[in-house]
């Protein structure tokens, strides 16, 4: 089986290395990551600039660095490297849930592999320092890996770990309202400057992403690339307002 990894927190990230040397238990593995942290990229794809493919070094592992967006690099992997099996996004030393899941390059990974019909699965944990020990996280990564990657698994799931896993459990998208939280700031120069974040106004509804963390449990949320909301187009056509004969 042909692994390939990314992230979008650079490829120097622990992160990228944990999963790498737990998905080499199941197959040939290459990492293909952004040169730099591409945090919050979403979906970008980079149209308007010649792309680099640099050989470099990622514990034992075969790495290459590229100058672009977590989707670049899926697409030059998967270029470089013919019949690749599936795509492993992170692990993101940060959450993606709820509606982060908008902007994650993380997660932007997973859909470039889905939208290039190769199974994509992105790995995220929220952080507390600058020291990570993913031990606690382990075993629940490769029990997920096991299932996920087999013939039966979904095509594209969003999977997000707490500090220290109690069980795992399907989970649907925590949509709730959020608020955009814009703090201004300055540099020591004096020039103005602002930080942009989210934080959530509601509690999770029991099922979702959010609610599986906050109580301990791996969220594996299955995915669709197809954004139509299905009850809206089916109401809408019912009122047969608009003729598909054309004007």
């Amino acid at each position: 089986m042909k692994i390939l990894i990314t992230n979008d927190d650079g490829i120097y990230s622990p992160g990228i290395l944990e999963l790498a040397e737990v998905a080499s238990e199941f197959g040939e593995v290459r990492i293909v990551a952004p040169d730099v942290e591409q945090s919050s990229m979403g979906h970008a794809v980079t149209a308007t600039r010649p792309l680099s493919y640099k050989r470099t070094h990622v514990g034992d592992f075969d790495a290459y660095r590229v100058n672009g967006t977590p989707a670049d690099c899926v697409s030059l992997g998967s270029f470089h490297w013919d019949k690749v099996d599936v795509v492993l996004s992170g692990i993101n030393l940060g959450p993606n849930l709820g509606n982060s899941m908008w902007h994650s390059g993380t997660l932007a990974g997973a859909k470039q592999a889905a939208l290039l019909g190769i199974k994509g699965i992105a790995f995220s944990t929220p952080t507390q320092t600058e020291e990570y020990d993913f031990s606690k996280m382990r075993p629940y990564t490769r029990q997920v890996l096991d299932y996920l990657i087999s013939e039966d698994g979904p095509k594209l799931v969003n999977v997000n770990f707490p500090f220290a896993p109690k069980g795992i459990m399907w989970t649907r998208q925590s949509v709730r309202q959020y608020d955009g939280l814009v703090k201004p700031s300055e540099d020591p120069m004096g020039r103005k400057h602002f930080w942009f974040t989210v934080v959530p106004l509601e509690n999770p509804d029991e099922g979702t992403d959010r609610y599986a963390i906050e109580n301990d449990l791996v969220s594996m949320t299955p995915l669709s690339l197809d954004l139509t909301d299905e009850n809206q187009l089916k109401k809408l056509t019912s009122l047969n307002m608009f003729s598909q004969k054309q004007i």
